[in-house]
């Protein structure tokens, strides 16, 4: 019970303030629980990012997952996958994520952040394999930065509106995969 309030403090601290945010102390005052018991649970704020991870990117990605099971066709599949990314970036999780994958972490957390949208890009691979792609794990990763840009620029509060970000995304990607 309390490794659930101190991660749902976490994810707070870090949509609130970024990874800088994310302290000891910060999570004690959060859960009023001492310092030391922070300790109990979690060795560093790595070992709290990393159960974040462990915790949170399944469920987004099964949110990514649900969206593109609706879809039909290939290029159906890509733009639900680019937009419900996308309609993510206001959710808690995915802002902690964002957080998360923007700070300087040990080698094991960035492991399994990469491991993570590792199984992101993978799942957008079997629809550009699909449109006859010679090289879908490539074309999946560079879709996947047209997704990570869009959100850069929606949590920086760019001069383009949200939806306006979306759908400049949404074409990229679809142009992009049809060449």
């Amino acid at each position: 019970m309390q490794r659930g309030a101190l991660l749902d403090a976490a994810r707070s601290l870090l949509s609130e303030g970024g990874t800088e945010a994310l302290t000891f102390p910060a999570l004690a005052e959060r859960t009023g629980l001492a310092r030391s018991s922070v300790y109990e649970y979690f060795r560093s704020r790595a070992a709290v990012v990393e159960e974040l991870c462990a915790v949170d990117f399944p469920v987004w990605a099964a949110e990514v997952e649900a969206a593109m099971d609706g879809a039909d066709t290939p290029e159906d599949k890509i733009e639900a996958y680019v937009r419900r990314q996308l309609a993510l970036v206001g959710d808690r999780r995915h802002r902690a994520v964002v957080a998360i994958s923007a700070s300087e972490l040990d080698a094991g957390a960035r492991e399994k952040i990469r491991a993570a949208h590792g199984g992101l890009i993978a799942m957008i691979v079997e629809a550009l394999a699909d449109l006859g792609h010679e090289h879908p794990r490539l074309a999946a990763m560079l879709l996947q930065g047209i997704v990570d840009a869009a959100v850069r620029r929606i949590e920086l509060g760019a001069a383009e509106v949200p939806p306006e970000i979306v759908e400049a995304a949404v074409s990229m990607a679809l142009r992009g995969v049809r060449g």
